[in-house]
């Protein structure tokens, strides 16, 4: 199984369902949701505005803010949406700037966490030209040690791709990982964490730093 992947999902997950029920700020509210549905939560959101954004804007009106939510599946009611949509229109202009908004949804992170996230990537990242692939993955990761690898399931191309797809963005799996994704999608692993020192421990461990 991936580094602090399947475990920390599903309890994050339960976690996030937990403090949805004691949350009030709606975009606390709303960043829970998508943590409920597991690290890629907040980056699955994403992809749904991008898919929207037709003329490249990279901004969102409220009817296209509303219609992506409820193509998420999102249950919110209007009054919480046009709440969520007045606090990113920062300008009064009537749209959001969807880059922002995904960063704000995201759930806060020390230096001290970015950082160790950031060495993973490196690491990972052979070629160093800011995307991990296939290619990086063969000098880096051991596909011998997987199940599927071991009774013939899957080639050792196969491991590596399976592997990219957990940091890929939900719905664009392209095979290739960007500094972004993987940092949303540790993110949501690092909501699940309470302390520096224990997320630290793990990436460590994990990542063989």
């Amino acid at each position: 199984q991936m580094p602090g992947t399947a475990r920390h999902d599903r309890e994050m997950a339960i976690q996030a369902k937990r403090n949805l029920c004691k949350a009030t700020d709606p975009v606390e509210r709303l960043r829970l949701r998508c943590l409920a549905r597991g690290s890629a939560g907040i980056k699955g959101l994403g992809r749904v505005f991008q898919i929207m954004d037709d003329d490249n804007s990279r901004t969102l009106d409220f009817k296209e803010f509303v219609k992506g939510l409820n193509d998420y599946a999102m249950m919110i009611d209007k009054e919480e949406a046009q709440e969520i949509f007045r606090i990113f229109d920062k300008d009064g202009s009537g749209t959001i700037d969807f880059d922002e908004f995904l960063v704000t949804l995201r759930p806060p992170m020390s230096n001290a966490r970015k950082e160790i996230i950031m060495q993973a990537f490196r690491k990972l990242d052979k070629s160093g030209d800011g995307v991990i692939t296939i290619e990086d993955l063969r000098g880096v990761y051991n596909a011998k040690h997987h199940p599927k690898y071991q009774n013939g399931d899957w080639t050792e191309d196969q491991v590596f791709r399976a592997f990219l797809d957990n940091f890929d963005s939900p719905y664009d799996k392209d095979g290739k990982v960007t500094t972004e994704e993987f940092m949303n999608y540790y993110a949501g692993v690092s909501a699940s964490i309470d302390t520096d020192v224990y997320f630290i421990i793990m990436m460590k461990n994990a990542w063989k730093l």
